[in-house]
Order: structure tokens, then C-alpha cells, then sequence
């Protein structure tokens, strides 16, 4: 059975696993072990080089990933661009999930400006689609 692995930092809601089954046909929705979920969460910004960082994430995805499975990679732009390559060139579908932003625009009591932005899971697309 196809599994979907979650590489990014936000919770995966309810509509995404639902489209996820329904559009990608996945099985099993596998989140990052704790302390790989810690690491791709809290990527050094004064790293020069980040793939040796990343390469206990590249590791286990290796030992669980099959060819054909789905891999959503969001975060980091540069940690993105290198699983996304470790995706591909594993047979791996790296994909990202896209949304509509809805914004808000109120006047407070005291004058003041509030903007509320919500985000709604819309699609999931493939890099490079």
C-alpha cells in the first residue's frame, strides 16, 4: 500500500488526510520520528552546508520509503530542495500542499487595524508539475 511520509512542521489536518486518501490514494500517513521531527524543525540558519544535517532524515527514509511512495516536503527552502532531489532520485513523488488564504480586515475599538488570515488546505501538487 502507498504510504504518504510528512516532512514539515505543521499539524496535517483533517481535509489534507482526507484528500490524501482520496486523491493520492495512500495508505498509512507516516510523521518523522520525534527526534527527526525536532531536527527538520530546527534547522541551524548559520550552517553553511545542511545536507550532512539532514542525512539522519535522508537515512531513515531510506530503510522505510518504498519506490512510489508519496513524500511531502515543506519547510526550510534549501532542506526542501535537497529532499525533494532525495525523493526523486529514490522514486519517491515529492509533494507539497497548496492553499487558499482567506483574509479579514477589521477596525478595533481602539482604532487600531486587525488582520486575521486563515489558511484552507486547497490541492497537493507534485514538484516540478
Amino acid at each position: 500500500m502507498t504510504k504518504l511520509f510528512l516532512i514539515f512542521n505543521h499539524e496535517f489536518t483533517d481535509d489534507q488526510v482526507a484528500d490524501a486518501r482520496v486523491t493520492l490514494g495512500v495508505g498509512p500517513i507516516l510523521k518523522l520520528p520525534d527526534e527527526l521531527q525536532d531536527l527538520w524543525a530546527n534547522i541551524p540558519p548559520d550552517l553553511p552546508a545542511i545536507r550532512p544535517y539532514l542525512q539522519p532524515l535522508m537515512d531513515w527514509l531510506s530503510s522505510v520509503a518504498n519506490p512510489k511512495d508519496y513524500t511531502l516536503v515543506q519547510g526550510d527552502f534549501g532542506a526542501c530542495y535537497i529532499m525533494v532531489n532525495w525523493a526523486l532520485r529514490h522514486g519517491s513523488i515529492p509533494i507539497y500542499s497548496t492553499t487558499e488564504r482567506i483574509a479579514q480586515e477589521s477596525v478595533a475599538d481602539d482604532g487600531s487595524v486587525v488582520n486575521t488570515h486563515k489558511f484552507k488546505h486547497a490541492i497537493f501538487r507534485k514538484y516540478g508539475g
